[in-house]
């Protein structure tokens, strides 16, 4: 089983609930897609902000697992999302985690996440505490 299938096989319920499909994964690049659905909106048309960084999170807490041993894990210590443009319903969004920080006891990443023509969304900075 490849590494994709196999993050896409123990994806947690809320990550599978929004839909996430993993499309490519190393140490180094995590990225992901969905497509916004009218259950994702704000109730004008486009992505709830939350939804947004839900999507981010996901990417920036997977990509530190796997940078990190087996047997430890990780939570969010720290989040900070910009907001750069609206995702309509019907969107597809590509989710790209790069690492800017890999230490032993946080890790920080930058998450860019932008339509599927390259209309940049919304830009994610977080910091990851290994446990």
């Amino acid at each position: 089983m490849s590494l994709i299938e196999t993050l896409q096989k123990r994806l947690p319920a809320f990550p599978a609930y929004l839909g996430m499909t993993y499309v490519e994964a190393t140490r180094d690049r995590l990225v992901a897609e969905l497509t916004v659905r009218e259950d994702h909106s704000n109730g004008m048309g486009t992505m709830h902000g939350g939804a947004l960084m839900a999507f981010a999170d996901t990417l920036g807490a997977v990509a530190t697992i796997l940078n990190i041993p087996p047997d430890a894990k990780t939570t969010t210590l720290e989040s900070k999302t910009n907001f750069i443009a609206g995702a309509p319903v019907g969107a597809r969004l590509v989710g790209e985690a790069t690492p800017l920080h890999r230490g032993r006891r946080t890790q920080i990443w930058e998450t860019r996440i932008s339509t599927s023509d390259g209309k940049l969304v919304a830009k994610v900075t977080q910091t990851q505490m290994v446990l």
